[in-house]
């Protein structure tokens, strides 16, 4: 074995997931995977998400792997830390990538990794891999795209490494690597149905202040409409979900892009139902209408806040009011329209959030789901905040998630929040549905009477 790759992600421990249960392979390194292989190397993925802490551990103390790979990020970094320690026990060369280890490299050094990869790594550990094997650890400066500590202990950046134009000259994700049987069958256990993720492109040139772009930038290169048609036809050959999932960041960015890929799927008898993700401005009828031709049929948009004054403030580039006209658009088509909501962003107000819960009423999304703003390292909401972050905890035993912007409302207040905004919300749908529930109305209004008493009660 050259390398094993691993994520550090267990389904069992995460109590949101389990309610939800619709898990998805990190693609990531189902590509790395693909690649390497590609290239002569010998790769093993050992997939964590269904197994226990203790399997994991100890299918690595056994297997002793000369060289390990793990992606980690804001979510799996307690566990990451946990797998770097097991490594060095048995002194496997540890490699690290995703979007968290580089806004903290140095303190992943000290910890105890070896190498951390900037950006994409499929180039970068076809090349790293033979050094490591000739040379060790030494000379790694040799490498562009990586992150390591010198002799003298002090931490060396190499040159960037540019991203690969062609997304086509990978190969698809390695999915043989791995038991897609187990995503598939709790897919249909718990909806009735399996599903598969795919994407058709890398990154995304907007620029929303808290927003990581840490692996590919801000930049955006699409993979051919034929390269894609080829994956799709693969998957349906040898999974045959009955959905697809595109995980791209906006799935309707490129429009000539978007109808040629429609048109191409309608050629091909590909008419496998998905779900995607796009923004306002990226949508009009014409492509809402060939979504739904397509079998799209939810999809989500980043609307964050009602207030434009936020959405300015977070560099959003989108407009609510739009946001509202292309969620009754989906609709009209039959495709459910899903929204992300953003509470606590810097300079938010109440008046804010009042606005967003108008702007649901009004939206009436099928369904949407919060979450409260954190300042991530690295991120332009970071940097606007810096002087005003505390930490409570040491590094080791926190994520970005457990950062405090000094001045901003307490973290109950933004649970008070939440709840007056689900159950507003939620007694304004059932007000307005054709056979109203009253019990459910009465509950509805109640729940949301005590989380805004909860806001005056615990805003900082």
């Amino acid at each position: 074995m050259d390398i094993l790759l691993t994520h550090g992600y267990f389904l069992l421990e995460d109590a949101i997931e389990k309610e939800v249960m619709k898990p998805y392979p990190t693609l990531g390194l189902l590509y790395i995977s693909a690649y390497l292989k590609s290239c002569g190397f010998d790769v093993e993925v050992l997939d964590s998400t269904f197994q226990s802490r203790e399997a994991v551990l100890h299918t690595l103390a056994c297997d002793r792997p000369p060289v390990v790979g793990i992606y980690c990020n804001l979510m799996t970094k307690p566990n990451v830390l946990a797998l770097i320690t097991a490594c060095k026990q048995f002194e496997a060369t540890v490699i690290l990538g995703g979007p968290e280890p580089h806004n903290y490299a140095e303190e992943y050094l000290r910890f105890g990794a070896d190498i951390i990869v900037i950006g994409e790594a499929e180039l970068t550990l076809r090349d790293l891999l033979p050094h490591l094997s000739e040379k060790g650890l030494t000379k790694l400066d040799e490498i562009s795209g990586i992150v390591f500590m010198d002799m003298n202990e002090e931490v060396v950046t190499t040159e960037p490494r540019p991203l690969h134009p062609n997304l086509d000259d990978f190969p698809f994700p390695d999915r043989q690597a791995i038991d897609m049987a187990k995503y598939l069958d709790t897919w249909k256990v718990y909806h009735d149905m399996s599903a598969v993720s795919l994407i058709t492109a890398r990154g995304c040139p907007y620029t929303c202040t808290w927003c990581s772009h840490s692996v590919y930038g801000v930049s955006h290169r699409r993979r051919s409409v034929d390269n894609v048609i080829q994956e799709v036809e693969l998957i349906r050959e040898a999974y045959a979900p009955d959905m697809l999932w595109y995980a791209d960041d906006v799935f309707t960015i490129h429009t000539r892009w978007f109808f040629e890929y429609a048109a191409a799927l309608k050629r091909c008898n590909l008419n496998i139902p998905f779900e995607c993700i796009s923004r306002e401005d990226r949508l009009n009828e014409d492509v809402i209408r060939t979504l739904a031709e397509m079998g799209c049929f939810r999809l989500w948009i980043g609307s964050e806040s009602g207030s434009q004054r936020v959405l300015d403030a977070m560099q959003r580039r989108t407009n609510a009011e739009r946001v509202r006209e292309m969620t009754k658009l989906l609709q009209k088509y039959g495709i459910q329209a899903g929204m992300f909501i953003m509470l606590g962003y810097e300079g938010e107000t109440e008046a804010d959030l009042a606005l967003t819960v108008e702007h649901l009423k009004q939206a009436n999304p099928d369904i949407f789901l919060t979450t409260v703003s954190y300042p991530i390292k690295g991120t332009e909401y970071y940097r606007q905040v810096a002087e005003r972050v505390q930490a409570k905890k040491p590094w080791a035993q926190r994520t970005d998630r457990d950062l405090i912007v000094e001045g901003r409302h307490s973290k109950r207040f933004y649970q008070h929040a939440n709840r007056w905004m689900v159950n507003e919300v939620n007694c304004h749908r059932q007000w307005q549905a054709a056979e109203r529930n009253y019990p459910g109305i009465l509950r509805s209004y109640l729940y949301a009477k005590l989380g805004r008493i909860g806001m005056n009660w615990s805003s900082w």
